[in-house]
């Protein structure tokens, strides 16, 4: 979905259980919050879905929800693959010095001395901190560590800037 007013937080990854259980990787942290912004807009091979009620729980290390008219096990298996979207006007703001990955993939990373070392692929969670992964003229990870590493953050002129070697 290229619409930007859409937000991916995330997919069906598997079945749990004979009545329709779903299992989802959730963008959101924590993962069960995914279960708070409603409409979801489920799409799947061509197919898009609009969902209003959805129940869901942690279960073992799972996150498994039941959605309305799938109550069998191979109904559910259908769905597997889906991907979750919301609206993004469902989102709060992010507070001040907090982003959301989204909006940080894109943009130009340039060293604090100008030095351009790309734009940013995606992100990833560590147990430590985020990493920026940075796709120039090679990849580079980068973790994101305010103001140590990363100085700056302009959303409106899609840059960022890091003290960080470019021969790193």
């Amino acid at each position: 979905m290229a619409d930007q007013s859409q937000l991916l937080l995330g997919e069906i990854v598997g079945v749990h259980g004979l009545r329709g259980g779903l299992k989802l990787r959730s963008h959101t942290d924590p993962v069960e919050a995914i279960l708070e912004y409603r409409p979801w807009r489920l799409r799947c091979r061509g197919e898009l879905r609009d969902v209003s009620r959805v129940k869901g729980q942690i279960i073992g290390k799972s996150l498994v929800v039941q959605l309305p008219g799938i109550d069998s096990r191979e109904a559910a298996e259908a769905w597997v693959g889906a991907e979750i979207w919301v609206d993004r006007a469902m989102l709060p703001p992010a507070a001040p010095g907090e982003y959301y990955w989204t909006d940080l993939e894109g943009l130009e990373v340039l060293t604090v001395d100008g030095q351009p070392l790309g734009r940013i692929s995606h992100l990833f969670a560590t147990g430590a901190n985020d990493v920026i992964v940075v796709r120039g003229e090679r990849e580079r990870l980068i973790p994101f560590v305010q103001p140590d590493v990363v100085r700056s953050v302009d959303l409106d002129q899609r840059r960022m800037l890091v003290d960080w070697d470019p021969e790193f």
